[in-house]
């Protein structure tokens, strides 16, 4: 049975996106993994993360799954997940570090001083809880999901695509800002399918079936 491996650099959300994956794909062998053989062997691949951006790049490059990993992305399914979307940029603004470059961009921190909300509230950075993604170009993924449903979110940095065309979701906090990108065989939020509900549930039932 090929497997669709979560792949464990020490920095992500591994046993819940795990448990929703395998939720949504019983049949599917669904393996958290830190070794570069399983990352070469998998059928598909999910990358999260979470925490600082220099130590996950570190513990990235300190398990040496990094090089596995550039090479599966080029070939294989890839759906990256909060800082494990911001990774596959170029570079992020949170301790300068550099990222995996798969995609054109940055990471840049919510800069949201003297905004205010509806009710007169400043925004809190980090932002943390359910917000509206609008889909702002087609994809498979989005099938079965209405434009505006609400995803969970907890992050403090956001990325800049340089290439408009490879956002496909938008969110609102303060601004707009880019809530998930497509390119190819990659697929990446910066919201937490696993703690979205059913619309995350579907989103990861999605990429499942989806064959780019």
């Amino acid at each position: 049975m090929k497997k669709i491996v979560v792949v464990d650099y020490g920095m992500g959300n591994l046993r819940s996106v795990a448990q929703a994956l395998r939720a949504v794909a019983p049949e599917k062998d669904i393996l958290v993994s830190g070794a570069a053989s399983d990352l070469k062997e998998a059928e598909r691949i999910v990358l999260p993360g979470q925490g600082a951006m220099p130590d996950c790049m570190a513990s990235l490059e300190k398990s040496g799954l990094k090089d596995a990993l550039l090479d599966a992305a080029c070939k294989k399914p890839v759906f990256g997940i909060c800082v494990g979307e911001q990774m596959l940029f170029d570079w992020s603004e949170e301790g300068d570090t550099r990222c995996l470059g798969l995609l054109p961009g940055k990471v840049v921190r919510f800069r949201l001083d003297n905004r205010v909300q509806p009710d007169g509230s400043r925004f809190k950075v980090p932002q943390m809880g359910w917000n509206r993604v609008k889909q702002v170009n087609p994809h498979p993924l989005w099938e079965g999901i209405a434009d505006n449903s609400f995803f969970y979110f907890v992050h403090s940095f956001h990325v800049v695509p340089d290439r408009l065309e490879q956002m496909v979701g938008e969110t609102e906090y303060g601004m707009p800002f880019c809530s998930a990108v497509a390119h190819e065989n990659i697929f990446a939020t910066q919201f937490h399918p696993e703690k979205s509900a059913d619309v995350g549930l579907r989103l990861y039932r999605n990429f499942i079936h989806w064959n780019p």
